[in-house]
């Protein structure tokens, strides 16, 4: 199914962003699955040296979209017509800690990631959240763009649609992120993302990146 993103884009001013339906799902795993195979992160959680790491990768994605579906999360999809190019999910501010949502995603994660795997996502995404310059935000959870489409502007357009769900709650303070691949720390910075510091989680370094609420 991801040969219908092979096509390169011939007008950005084409890209419609529109949340995902149910049935865009599959095709969002796809795209982050190709994304996220190489994230220092994902390759200690998941044991890339074990038999299994691309099964286990993608099993553990379709289950965070599953979680994301299930909880209305926001998830953002650009498409070129009925072709979906790139996603970004995002947890809307406090939805994280909701206890229904936290315990179903745990259950399920165990029998995808193992009780390591599982254990260290979770320490993981609440360290994070511990080092955010907010406690009323957007959290950016996955972000991806098919590698057929890369370089073509499409990454900005996506960041353009994080801003309008965050600006959509007058509550919100902004977006935070945990960056893994330093080649990104860039393209964050280009879209008003602030460093604001490294942090360790387990043996897996990154940098907090937090883009303010402009007043």
């Amino acid at each position: 199914m991801l040969a219908s993103c092979e096509a390169q884009v011939a007008d950005i001013s084409n890209i419609k962003a529109i949340f995902l339906t149910a049935e865009d799902l599959k095709i969002a795993a796809s795209i982050l699955y190709l994304a996220y195979h190489d994230d220092p992160l994902f390759i200690n959680i998941f044991e890339v040296e074990k038999e299994g790491y691309e099964s286990r990768l993608r099993s553990a994605i379709r289950e965070e979209l599953n979680a994301f579906w299930q909880t209305k999360q926001p998830m953002i999809g650009l498409f070129d017509g009925d072709r979906l190019l790139a996603v970004a999910c995002l947890i809307e501010p406090r939805t994280v800690l909701e206890p229904n949502r936290f315990w179903h995603w745990r259950l399920k994660m165990l029998l995808t990631a193992g009780f390591l795997g599982t254990k260290q996502m979770v320490e993981k995404e609440s360290v994070v959240r511990e080092h955010m310059p907010s406690q009323y935000f957007h959290m950016l959870s996955f972000i991806g763009v098919h590698p057929d489409q890369q370089h073509h502007g499409l990454g900005h357009v996506l960041m353009s649609a994080i801003d309008s769900v965050m600006l959509e709650d007058p509550k919100s303070e902004g977006v935070g992120m945990f960056v893994t691949l330093p080649k990104c720390l860039t393209f964050f910075a280009d879209g008003n993302y602030q460093l604001i510091e490294e942090l360790q989680v387990g043996r897996i370094k990154g940098h907090i990146m937090f883009r303010h609420r402009e007043e």
